[in-house]
């Protein structure tokens, strides 16, 4: 049980297609207690959820800092200390996005930065002493590869280039106190929050042609796992890292086509390969 007896708050489960419920759902198999959060419009869907898991729902949204507050209260009332978090939170409003770059007002370039990049400082600051008390835990975020510009991301890719420089001075902060914190990376998934940007076949596309290890869009278990492996007592040494898992398109370049099988790689090609 790699999450034996491990406290949890899990924010961003809207949909059982979202990345934060395969999370939950696998850290509930492998021995965790969850709470989790959701706020707004959302939150009635959140409640349904948690009930589905068998897990409390707090209302938290991550810009009002008197709900944060309140959830931290009521963490520190339930258990006591806390030993991981996952930020599953972003937001960039549709002015911001999809072509918008140049003629998105500052009010909404606000909104996607405060919600996308902001809240995650906001989030370790607030939750930091519950997870100092467990002798300091894991804060996990979610990115997408922040190193490139992707059509129609516009604000969104750079509130996430934000989010990576953020997670590595919250990295900092927190360390003396024992916590970790790493950002996942994650190919392209068919959630709600993708639902929001047309041009997302560009992002398929490109998964498509260029992943290694091949990407289904439609499964957040792989992604799921790994934020389950941050939470985990394994990786103890590893902070301020952003883990791509994309099925290694990260590591391709943006030219490269995927590899063909070995078994449609002429014999001669093979011969040399085995010779160097």
């Amino acid at each position: 049980m790699l999450l034996q007896g491990k406290r949890l708050l899990v924010t961003g489960v809207v949909s059982t297609k979202s990345i934060a419920y395969a999370a939950a759902r696998l850290a509930l198999d492998e021995g965790a207690e969850i709470v989790l959060t959701g706020f707004g419009r959302g939150l009635r869907i959140t409640e349904r959820l948690g009930e589905m898991l068998g897990c409390e729902v707090l209302e938290m949204d991550v810009t009002q800092p008197e709900q944060v507050e309140a959830v931290v209260a009521r963490i520190d009332e339930k258990w006591g200390a806390l030993d991981g978090v996952l930020h599953a939170v972003a937001f960039a409003p549709a002015a911001a996005l999809d072509g918008g770059f140049l003629t998105a007002p500052w009010e909404d370039v606000a909104t996607a930065m405060h919600v996308s990049t902001y809240s995650f400082a906001a989030v370790g600051r607030e939750f930091g002493p519950l997870l100092a008390k467990a002798g300091g835990g894991s804060i996990v975020g979610l990115d997408f590869d922040a190193a490139f510009v992707w059509p129609g991301y516009d604000w969104m890719g750079v509130a996430k280039a934000g989010l990576e420089s953020c997670s590595r001075y919250l990295a900092h902060a927190l360390g003396p106190a024992g916590t970790r914190v790493n950002l996942i990376a994650a190919g392209p998934l068919r959630t709600v929050a993708a639902s929001a940007i047309k041009s997302f076949e560009v992002f398929e596309n490109v998964w498509q042609e260029r992943a290694p290890l091949g990407w289904d869009d439609t499964d957040a278990t792989a992604v799921g796992r790994a934020i389950c492996a941050l939470w985990s007592d394994w990786l103890p040494a590893v902070t301020g890292e952003v883990i791509h898992v994309d099925g290694g398109v990260h590591a391709v370049g943006g030219a490269l086509p995927k590899a063909a099988p070995a078994a449609e790689i002429p014999a001669p090609a093979l011969e040399i390969a085995a010779v160097r």
